[in-house]
């Protein structure tokens, strides 16, 4: 568990480092979100709840280049979602998808993995049985870009084994975000 948390620390503190520079932060980070989501929220995709009921830290660096992809573009994008509770928190990396629209509203999904330091098997009621360390990450935002730089969205993610193992019980998180486009 501390080497998540670690990672998790990692990738937000290069994240600031690297965006606090904007000149020199330009040709790698895109765009820095930060939000707050609801830890595994309930009858969405994952089915139910079993997590406390608790607010998530959501901390994403989109990296450059970019490449055109169906009218948007595709980039990666590393991230983590930390519970403010000490439930399940997790670092992410995926390829993003976004569409913007010209009145600023954009659209945005991702497939990546997770690896994260929830319980693997049901030991604990009050956790979810994630079945395996490393998971699919499935981000899914709808958002509005007010200007060049700042933008507020809806954010939703899944992340799950897949049925690859068992159990997979699988984990939602739903919230919103700010963002800054460099």
């Amino acid at each position: 568990m501390a080497h998540i948390r670690i990672l998790l620390l990692a990738s937000v503190a290069a994240s600031v480092i690297l965006g606090a520079d904007i000149a020199a932060a330009g040709p790698l980070i895109d765009e820095l979100k930060l939000g707050v989501l609801w830890h595994d929220v309930p009858g969405l995709w994952s089915g139910f709840q079993a997590e406390p009921n608790s607010a998530d830290i959501n901390v994403e660096a989109l990296l450059s280049p970019s490449v055109a992809f169906l009218g948007g573009t595709i980039r990666p994008a590393i991230g983590g979602s930390i519970s403010t509770v000490g439930a399940t928190s997790d670092g992410y990396i995926d390829a993003r998808w976004q569409y913007e629209t010209p009145s600023g509203i954009f659209f945005g999904l991702g497939l990546g993995a997770a690896v994260h330091n929830g319980q693997l098997k049901l030991e604990d009621w009050d956790r979810k049985a994630l079945g395996s360390r490393v998971l699919f990450h499935i981000p899914a935002e709808v958002g509005y870009r007010f200007d060049d730089h700042n933008s507020l969205s809806v954010y939703f993610e899944h992340m799950s084994n897949a049925y690859t193992v068992s159990p997979n019980e699988g984990m939602d998180r739903l919230g919103v975000r700010y963002g800054y486009r460099f």
